[in-house]
């Protein structure tokens, strides 16, 4: 699907594209709105805030960000920029070229609210907030913290039960429309069997913040949802290789995981780019989706983007049941389970036949997940026009 003229958009979007660099993982969470828009026949520019942990008076261009930002394909870096707060510096297209874009766009799309210069989005008529960390955006917002959810038209969530009787998130005041993460297909072909890894593998941080509660529920981490699933190792045959960014200080739980046959593998070493991203989860058998414990406790509906990609690759998917099976259709290539034991019997299932839940895992993309479908659904729900 494709737009004509008539129809086509500019479109301004804002995300975590190479700030945090080396985290191939997260660029491709950001670069599937950039490809898949651009995909559907609109025009997209990506414009990502950096404060730069460079001494005062180094220029942006010898950051770390600035280096990764290169390296990424050039269909990518060519339309993207890194803007220092506050000033007009960029690395990438220049402020100036950004400006008039923002003068012309139609649409923003503002990940985390992460963009808020107002010379570049206050005139643009649809500005939708796009949350990708459901329960944690909101429930600092409910407690005085700034998200950034101020200044847009529109709110959208990959968190889809969020406003439901089901889901205690709050809501912040605000309207959320649920989406599912997208996937650019002819980026994530079908991946040949059998893997290179004989074994359920993931990509993830161990912590990326401290656990919140909000009127009786925690929100927890990672780390949280995988202590209850230590055992999981030693439950069946299964291999698990897993590419955790855990400190070495947490030695404790570094310990724990190696007892029970966690295999820990370095994100930097097996993810560190966009491209070794694809080829470790192509590579793998299936995922293992473990949730940080916020989504689990919350039931908001979070579906990974990893996850996504893993089921596009062709590669089963048991995950952690965050609510999504009210979203996704659970059963042959993608199974949600809620407990070690139901986690167990399920890897055990896949591993009796990995091919056929394969082939089911990428007929679940192509029906559910695909950019196309995914996006040019929601742009509809935001009714931004030319």
């Amino acid at each position: 699907m494709t737009s004509s003229a008539s129809t086509r958009l500019r479109i301004l979007l804002s995300g975590m594209l190479a700030g945090d660099p080396r985290q191939g993982g997260a660029t491709w969470a950001v670069m599937q709105y950039l490809l898949g828009l651009g995909e559907l026949g609109h025009e997209v520019v990506l414009v990502e805030p950096h404060a730069s942990d460079l001494p005062e008076g180094e220029p942006l261009a010898r950051s770390a960000s600035a280096a990764y930002l290169r390296e990424l394909p050039a269909e990518t870096a060519a339309r993207c920029a890194l803007l220092r707060p506050g000033t007009r510096e960029t690395v990438g297209l220049p402020y100036a070229e950004l400006e008039r874009f923002a003068r012309e766009a139609d649409l923003l799309i503002n990940i985390s609210g992460m963009l808020r210069d107002q010379a570049l989005i206050s005139d643009i008529p649809v500005r939708a907030y796009l949350d990708l960390d459901p329960g944690f955006n909101q429930v600092w917002s409910a407690t005085g913290e700034d998200a950034g959810l101020d200044g847009h038209t529109h709110f959208v969530t990959v968190g889809q039960a969020i406003g439901s009787p089901e889901c205690p998130v709050p809501t912040c005041g605000r309207s959320w429309i649920g989406t599912l993460p997208p996937v650019v297909l002819r980026e994530w072909p079908a991946a040949t069997w059998p893997p290179a890894r004989d074994a359920f593998t993931t990509v993830g941080h161990w912590r990326s913040y401290g656990p919140v509660e909000y009127e009786g529920i925690r929100y927890g981490q990672r780390v949280h949802s995988f202590r209850e699933l230590m055992e999981l190792p030693r439950r069946g045959s299964a291999r698990f290789e897993v590419a955790l960014g855990i400190h070495p200080d947490e030695r404790r739980d570094i310990e724990a995981l190696e007892a029970h046959g966690w295999q820990l593998i370095d994100p930097m070493t097996v993810a560190p780019t966009p491209d070794r991203y694809r080829e470790f989860v192509q590579g793998s058998k299936a995922e293992i989706g473990i949730a940080k414990g916020g989504y689990v406790a919350s039931r908001c509906g979070w579906f990974s983007d990893r996850s996504a990609a893993y089921l596009a690759s062709g590669r089963p998917v048991v995950a952690q049941d965050t609510g999504f099976p009210r979203f996704l259709p659970t059963g042959p290539g993608l199974l949600a389970f809620q407990s070690l034991d139901e986690a167990a019997e399920l890897v055990e299932e896949v591993e009796r036949n990995p091919a056929r839940h394969g082939a089911a895992a990428r007929e679940i993309a192509v029906e559910h997940l695909d950019s196309n479908r995914v996006l040019g659904s929601l742009l509809e729900r935001l009714g931004a026009s030319p």
